[in-house]
């Protein structure tokens, strides 16, 4: 057999194939492959299942180029192509062959293939036959012989059948499939939806090559991650595309990205009677979505048969999220603002960015009456339940973090991370705290609850009505105190769906907070006094919603990033001076408005 010269770039390509397997249904073909940078193995490294090379008849040869004036004696398809193959073969980077060459002749038909069945001598052991049922097939495209033809050529030769009209007689046997120009059935240009009468016209003509048993391809289609998915989901074959590596890992990513949703609670209507009334401030609940943002709310609402507790409630402002050292908070500087009415750096606890020590919410309403509790769906040494009760310079430090909760003023406690309480256990009983073991059981003088050793489970995998049983037990215990309260209310995997660019996670935890919102605003309609805020530290995942269906509770989300962003977040406010919470201001400021409202 011939050997060639392997491009050292092919390693490249393999390292991203091999981290990108199970691909879900979708088939790429990879057009004009030899255009890439790299050709054969970016279309490889994406698994495209069709090839394009085109062919031009050139001195005995036949050069890869799309016209006689771009040809290149030293690239062919024996070394951008059948080389390559062989070689991959041979050293086991290919382990499999599950792709085609979509062979585009540029030149007149039967002469060129002449000169392919010579240029393949040698390569025989890498072609489709009787005994070599998983070999490599060509398709021949382009300028073709006659149909009646076809059978004249050996069994790895296939050929693209390019006309709107199919027939039984046609030499099916031979046809490796049937292409033609998007133009002809539709001008879409892969923005927004496709006109749904081309669109009709586009899914009849695929359903009937698909009678035959045969794939379809079209070329001159749009080359969009909307276009890609609307094929995907149309049932075309052989998705054409420029960019073989985005679309394979666009088309791969939608397992995570589209969100179906099936579970709906009932949503409370308020009465409005208290709100922005000026009854004078008796309870306050203040609710955090970590990394909860606008389009995580949007997500939840189109997937909720398009209401949400949330979304009844009027007033309605946004908030600025940086941190003092960084224009992207965490949820350590972003919460110690909510907590303490003063920036600081990321990493910083309940400190100012100098690492004094900054008096929170929970440390001034002690003095002044009231109680004080934090839940949270995450660990208790959580970035965002600390910056309620500690004071500390680095977030990740839990020994000395958890130290602080048994000298707070916490009088209610319930979350994750009992592991890193062990040595505070008879420091928090000193303290006068019940570390009970159940939601029934909240007596006592103060009350907390470890829920698990570590981290919960988020709502898909188990962890139920956690976060609404613990509020109505908090609630529960409050009321039989018949003192003035604050509650720190977070549901913190929001933001993990964030950082794992999960919609599922995002829709479902962002729907079990919803519950608990609705409880609270009926709460506060039957206890005048209560003010409920709901916001977030910051955004995660800089999130988008291209595409969803309101009728179907689906929801397409796009990720910017797997990390926080800057964007403003929303704070939704109802209850006694609701009003106040208008408007577009810095994260500090929900801190002094509460103080405002109190004196």
């Amino acid at each position: 057999m011939r050997t060639f010269f392997l491009l050292p770039l092919f390693l490249l390509a393999l390292s991203i194939s091999l981290s990108a397997q199970n691909l879900s249904s979708f088939q790429l073909h990879s057009h004009n492959d030899y255009l890439q940078d790299v050709p054969f193995w970016t279309a490889f490294a994406a698994e495209a299942s069709s090839i394009e090379v085109d062919v031009i008849a050139h001195e005995g040869q036949l050069l890869v180029a799309h016209e006689a004036a771009t040809v290149d004696p030293k690239r062919t398809i024996e070394s951008l192509y059948l080389s390559p193959i062989a070689k991959g073969l041979e050293s086991g980077v290919i382990s499999e062959i599950n792709f085609h060459l979509l062979v585009d002749l540029k030149t007149e038909a039967y002469a060129t293939l002449e000169i392919l069945l010579e240029s393949v001598k040698g390569y025989e052991n890498l072609f489709f036959s009787s005994s070599n049922p998983q070999g490599l097939k060509l398709i021949i495209s382009g300028n073709r012989p006659k149909a009646e033809d076809y059978g004249k050529y050996p069994d790895w030769m296939l050929f693209d059948y390019q006309s709107k009209v199919l027939t039984e007689d046609l030499p099916w046997n031979k046809i490796g499939m049937v292409s033609l120009s998007f133009r002809q059935f539709s001008v879409w240009n892969g923005k927004g939806r496709i006109v749904e009468s081309e669109k009709i016209g586009l899914q009849e003509f695929i359903d009937h090559v698909h009678s035959f048993q045969k794939p379809v391809r079209f070329w001159a289609s749009p080359d969009s991650k909307t276009a890609w998915k609307a094929f995907n989901e149309m049932g075309v074959d052989y998705i054409n595309t420029d960019k073989p590596i985005e679309a394979a890992n666009y088309l791969r990513s939608l397992e995570n990205t589209i969100y179906r949703n099936n579970e709906f609670h009932e949503i409370y209507k308020p009465d409005f009677k208290e709100d922005e009334s000026l009854t004078p401030i008796r309870n306050i609940i203040l609710m955090i979505g970590d990394g909860n943002g606008l389009a995580q709310i949007s997500s939840a609402l189109f997937t909720h048969r398009n209401d949400l507790n949330l979304t009844q409630l009027r007033n309605i402002g946004l908030i600025k999220t940086q941190a003092a050292d960084d224009f992207t908070t965490d949820s350590a500087a972003g919460a110690t603002a909510l907590a303490t009415g003063s920036k600081t750096n990321n990493r910083a606890i309940g400190v100012d960015s100098l690492g004094r020590h900054l008096k929170n919410l929970p440390d001034i309403l002690d003095s002044l009456g009231f109680l004080n509790g934090i839940i949270t769906t995450d660990q208790l040494t959580g970035a965002t339940p600390a910056s309620f009760y500690a004071h500390h310079s680095e977030r990740d430090d839990t020994k000395e973090i958890a130290a602080y909760l048994s000298t707070s003023n916490i009088d209610l406690f319930v979350g994750g991370g009992e592991v890193h309480f062990e040595s505070e256990k008879e420091n928090l009983s000193k303290a006068g705290y019940n570390l009970t073991r159940s939601l029934d059981s909240f007596g006592g003088e103060k009350v907390g609850y470890f829920v698990a050793p570590t981290s919960l489970e988020k709502k898909q995998e188990g962890r139920g009505d956690y976060l609404l049983r613990s509020t109505e037990a908090a609630l529960s215990f409050f009321e039989k105190k018949d003192k003035p309260f604050f509650l720190m209310i977070e549901s913190a995997m929001i933001d993990s769906g964030g950082h794992s660019n999960s919609s599922s996670t995002i829709v479902s935890e962002m729907l079990d907070f919803d519950q608990v919102i609705g409880r609270l605003v009926q709460f506060a309609d039957t206890n005048p006094g209560t003010l409920v805020l709901i916001t977030a530290d910051h955004e995660t995942g800089g999130v988008s919603i291209p595409q969803g269906s309101i009728s179907s509770n689906t929801v397409e989300l796009g990720f910017h990033s797997d990390d926080h962003t800057g964007i403003l977040v929303p704070i939704f406010a109802y209850g006694t001076q609701s009003d106040l919470f208008r408007g577009v201001y810095e994260n500090t400021d929900v801190f002094w408005k509460i103080l405002e409202l109190i004196k």
